[in-house]
């Protein structure tokens, strides 16, 4: 793409930087949990369809699509043809209850969401507004995608859904998450891990008529006792919490119940996998005690599995990104963390996260922030990786 036009791109997301922040504050401020993200999905595609991106829709699971197409780019038997998808998530970490309406502060918007991710839906949008106004010759079209549950418990279920045929694992030519801000950093290698909650049942009683009973929190106790002593890899890292646990009635009870929440990660799912298989083999052990013991019942659910998986260095995807970083002036590092892309990657597909632009903090607190300090730029460097990645000329 010719350097006056990139200029004039430039120069445009400067003059529209106001519409964004205010779109950022008003998608913000509709609350969005996971498995709620209706409201806020519905607003994302009437701003869609508003700037003339082709085909919006919601998908069955509630992820918002819209396409753009170059003129000259037709697919099989006239279809959209394999697309580069470019998205952001709906959903935030925080309840139905939270409020969430953005206020000012020396500078600063404060609001839960308002980073993470109102600011890469908002980039999402300046996109399809820089698309729709330049028209760019693009040798392959674009979906840009809001998806859902990227968050905790919706176990990237948006991202899931949209790859979930053979057809869209194999044609889709790279993806690119927007979350969060910043502008020096991009994420080639997305962190799996395996979340379960472990919860052991017995029959209770008195604390002192009863003492001898089994202990469902005595024996879960020592299942955390043993799987902190186990060797975990450095390299590639990898990660055990015990992240929550509780149970019982009262202090002169033996509980009928308790339970305990795990969460595992590691950048290799091979260690991840063995990790898992080393902590249940260790539930077993304490389960058959306990059953010597006069018997407690056991359950195990699963609350969250997402795959690793990396980009590499030399990718074509990379390279644009790492290129687009430096035109805008930053110089780039590349990180591991658990996003969206971590479900193409584990596909095979090109796929990198990156800010959207601006400076945030307290992410995943009532205390998050967002500052528009080089806020044009971020979406200025997304825009250039897919032209770099796209483009003809």
């Amino acid at each position: 793409m010719k350097e006056s036009v990139i200029s004039g791109i430039a120069d445009f997301l400067r003059t529209i930087d106001p519409w964004v922040l205010d779109r950022q504050r008003e998608l913000t401020a509709i609350p969005a949990p996971p498995f709620h993200e209706g409201p806020r999905g519905d607003r994302l595609a009437e701003l869609l369809e508003s700037l003339g991106l082709q085909d919006v829709s919601k998908d069955e699971v509630g992820n918002v699509l819209g396409w753009y197409r170059s003129p000259s780019v037709v697919g099989e038997s006239g279809g959209p043809g394999a697309p580069l998808v470019v998205s952001a998530h709906l959903d935030t970490v925080f309840p139905p209850e939270t409020d969430v309406r953005p206020r000012e502060n020396d500078g600063r918007i404060l609001a839960p969401g308002i980073s993470d991710d109102g600011r890469g839906l908002v980039a999402v949008l300046a996109i399809a507004k820089v698309l729709s106004e330049f028209g760019p010759d693009l040798r392959s079209p674009i979906l840009l995608v809001g998806t859902v549950g990227e968050e905790g418990p919706g176990d990237l279920r948006g991202v899931r859904h949209l790859f979930r045929s053979d057809r869209a694992k194999e044609e889709t030519l790279g993806f690119i998450s927007l979350d969060g801000a910043g502008v020096d950093w991009l994420i080639t290698r997305g962190v799996g891990s395996i979340r379960f909650r472990v919860t052991r049942k017995g029959s209770g009683g008195h604390s002192w008529a009863d003492f001898g009973e089994a202990n469902p929190i005595h024996a879960l106790g020592s299942v955390v006792a043993r799987v902190q002593n186990l060797a975990l890899s450095t390299k590639p890292k990898t990660t055990l919490t015990v992240a929550r646990w509780g149970g019982g009635s009262s202090i002169n009870a033996i509980p009928e119940d308790a339970w305990v929440e795990m969460d595992l990660r590691s950048e290799n799912g091979a260690k991840l996998e063995a990790l898992e298989e080393a902590v249940l083999s260790i539930v077993d052990e304490e389960v058959a005690r306990g059953t010597r013991k006069g018997g407690l019942q056991l359950d195990i659910r699963s609350i969250g599995r997402r795959p690793a998986g990396e980009t590499p260095k030399d990718a074509p995807l990379v390279a644009a990104a790492r290129k687009a970083t430096g035109l805008v002036g930053s110089s780039v590092a590349l990180k591991a963390s658990s996003t969206d892309a971590n479900y193409p990657m584990s596909l095979g597909i090109p796929a990198i996260t990156m800010g959207a632009g601006g400076r945030a903090g307290g992410v995943h607190t009532l205390a998050e922030w967002y500052e528009n300090t080089e806020g044009p730029e971020g979406i200025l460097r997304a825009l250039l990786t897919i032209f770099l990645l796209l483009g003809k000329e």
